[in-house]
């Protein structure tokens, strides 16, 4: 037989809650003792923090998918300021703050900038003009069977496939020019938030990599940091090599030109310097618009420009880059291909640009974490 048992109401002569809580708060001081732990193990718990974990991961990856864009410029101004921090670093190990460091190094960037751009637009304007002006001769050399050119064009019929385009394509072109013109405003606004997250980025990057630090467990933060620090020593060395390696890059086509009298050389070594910022293939695509170039001086002079890119190729990969980069990023050949492939094929020029270091980060994990792990086990 069962026997129901009752508590006692308050009206009955019960203890009231209110007054058990304030009795308990008494004795224990402040809002009470903490209650019994959830049984983890119940199969209510289990449940609920399975649907919530997944909930949470869905949320998480629609937020990424709907903010992708942004999160790529965040990602390309971390990159950024990542490989300027070793020269603010190098300031303030010389007792310069780092507010007046971050601020130097930003007011040497523009001031290099603007000379560059002072010393470069008069001649560039004047290099895109003549070319212009010189479409039409070309347009007569395509005729003349003499010439290279000439001869190509009567083997490939490249006259008739730029007129057939012109004709049938007209509206597409225009249309590409007013969006051409939509993606320069885009472009310019994306620079803009670029430039304002970098130097936010770049002034409070140590709070930033302690914040990022103290979310790993007390008992491996020290060789998360170890390991943090590393990946941004890699990043600043990398960004730093590279554009070393772009103005030699610029600079040698600018010098190659002059040599051979191939035209627009400051047009052409600027263009090649902006490639270059790409690895693997940036200086290769420059150096075959070149050799493209070089056909309107002659065959060999263009045999020998191409010749000269490829013999620059190899001596800026085996020669330049394990000179000024050092040991930052130590990365095999075919894995930075791979790499800069992979990259440009999920986020363009963006992923191309960051491909190597992501890729030397992703190889010190393997080395310091995973492969230790399996060889233990």
């Amino acid at each position: 037989m069962t026997v129901a048992v009752r508590v006692p109401t308050a009206k009955e002569g019960g203890p009231h809650p209110v007054e058990v809580a304030a009795r308990q708060a008494g004795e224990a001081g402040g809002l009470g003792q903490l209650g019994q732990p959830m049984d983890r193990r119940s199969p209510l718990f289990i449940g609920m923090a399975g649907a919530a974990g997944v909930a949470v991961t869905i949320a998480l990856l629609e937020l990424a998918i709907r903010a992708r864009s942004v999160l790529v410029l965040i990602g390309l101004a971390l990159f950024i300021a990542a490989g300027l921090d070793p020269v603010v670093s190098w300031l303030t190990r010389r007792r310069v703050p780092r507010g007046a460091a971050v601020v130097i190094v930003l007011l040497a960037l523009v001031g290099v900038t603007g000379g560059f751009m002072a010393a470069a637009i008069p001649p560039l304007a004047a290099q895109a003009s003549n070319l212009i002006s010189e479409l039409p001769h070309y347009a007569h050399v395509l005729q003349n069977h003499n010439s290279e050119l000439g001869r190509l064009n009567a083997k490939y019929h490249i006259q008739q496939h730029l007129s057939h385009l012109l004709a049938t394509r007209s509206s597409a072109l225009i249309g590409g020019v007013l969006g051409a013109g939509t993606l320069v405003l885009d472009t310019l606004t994306s620079t803009l938030v670029v430039i304002a997250l970098v130097v936010y980025f770049l002034a409070g990057l140590p709070q930033i990599k302690v914040f990022f630090y103290r979310l790993a467990p007390a008992s491996r933060r020290t060789r998360v940091v170890l390991l943090g620090d590393d990946i941004f020593a890699k990043v600043g060395g990398f960004v730093l090599g590279n554009v070393v390696t772009s103005v030699i890059a610029g600079l040698g086509t600018y010098l190659w030109m002059l040599a051979f009298g191939i035209p627009y050389p400051i047009l052409l070594g600027l263009f090649v310097a902006l490639l270059d910022l790409i690895p693997v293939i940036g200086s290769t695509i420059g150096g075959a618009i070149v050799s493209l170039v070089a056909l309107t001086v002659s065959l060999p002079v263009a045999i020998a420009t191409l010749a000269f890119y490829i013999g620059y190729r190899l001596f800026e990969d085996y020669v330049l880059t394990p000179r000024i980069m050092g040991g930052a990023v130590k990365v095999p050949a075919v894995v930075s291909v791979v790499a800069v492939l992979v990259g440009g094929a999920l986020l363009g020029i963006i992923g191309a640009l960051v491909a190597i270091p992501v890729a030397a980060a992703l190889r010190l994990l393997l080395d310091e974490v995973m492969f230790r792990r399996l060889d233990r086990s």
